[in-house]
């Protein structure tokens, strides 16, 4: 009877060792599944990365639309584009609402200050350049509340690049003497506006006008780029920003030219 038990534990043994050891399809397939794991890391990290070069460009498109789509809706329209603003806000808040949309509904904040602080400024005060930056600064203790909460994090510093954008260039402004110019050009028809364009020109291609503008510019380029090597969406939200300021003044340089 013992006999018979040991040889039935015996003859039972190979099953056992077959399911221990996989087939070959089985082992291929193991190995496929490996490979695919071993892979799968990359993906994030080229979908962020893709994601944060969107941000930048992103950032450089929001910083020219108060410039180029809001100041004609501003002159004509101020209280609507007042008004725009608290859309603005919903629309972030909602797009932040979900996971996939919450970068960009954090970036629209962002943009929502510097939109509120254009609606005020060219709509009630563009004629008085001192009230410019106060105004601009309107959602400056706003982002820094945010920082300090670690929250929205890519709006705020895309604020404050843009933020830090206007100060230069109006400290330029300030340096080159053009203020009067800016006083002017707020005041007079539009068929006066070329020949006061043309006399600021003639004060910035002055070798104190143009040396400061060397010196400012390249003081943006570094500030912009510099936040690049971080590879972080929030840094290159910044860096577009302050860049941008660039391609805008740019801009209006080439305007001031062809007037």
């Amino acid at each position: 009877m013992i006999n018979n038990t040991l040889s039935s534990y015996t003859t039972s043994t190979p099953s056992i060792d077959t399911e221990l050891h996989p087939t070959d399809t089985e082992q291929r397939s193991i190995k496929e599944l490996e490979s695919t794991l071993s892979l799968s890391p990359s993906l994030p990290l080229s979908i962020s990365s893709r994601q944060t070069w969107l941000v930048f460009a992103a950032a450089v498109f929001l910083v020219t639309v108060p410039v180029f789509i809001e100041a004609p809706i501003v002159r004509s329209l101020p209280s609507l584009s007042l008004a725009l603003t608290g859309f603005w806000v919903w629309l972030s808040f909602r797009l932040m609402s979900h996971p996939a949309t919450y970068v960009w509904g954090d970036l629209l904040l962002g943009f929502s200050w510097s939109w509120l602080a254009g609606a005020i400024y060219w709509g009630w005060l563009r004629w008085e350049p001192v009230w410019h930056l106060p105004m601009e600064s309107i959602g400056l203790p706003f982002a820094c509340w945010c920082l300090a909460k670690n929250w929205g994090k890519v709006g705020s510093w895309f604020y404050l690049g843009s933020l830090l954008g206007t100060v230069l260039t109006d400290v330029y402004f300030y340096i080159a003497e053009l203020m009067p110019y800016w006083r002017q050009i707020m005041r007079v028809e539009a068929d006066i506006a070329p020949q006061i364009l043309q006399n600021a020109l003639t004060q910035v291609q002055t070798p104190w006008g143009q040396t400061w503008a060397i010196i400012l510019a390249f003081l943006l380029l570094t500030v912009g780029s510099l936040p690049l090597a971080r590879k972080q969406r929030h840094w290159y939200a910044f860096g577009g920003a302050v860049l941008s300021t660039i391609l805008v003044d740019s801009l209006f340089l080439l305007a001031a030219i062809a007037a």
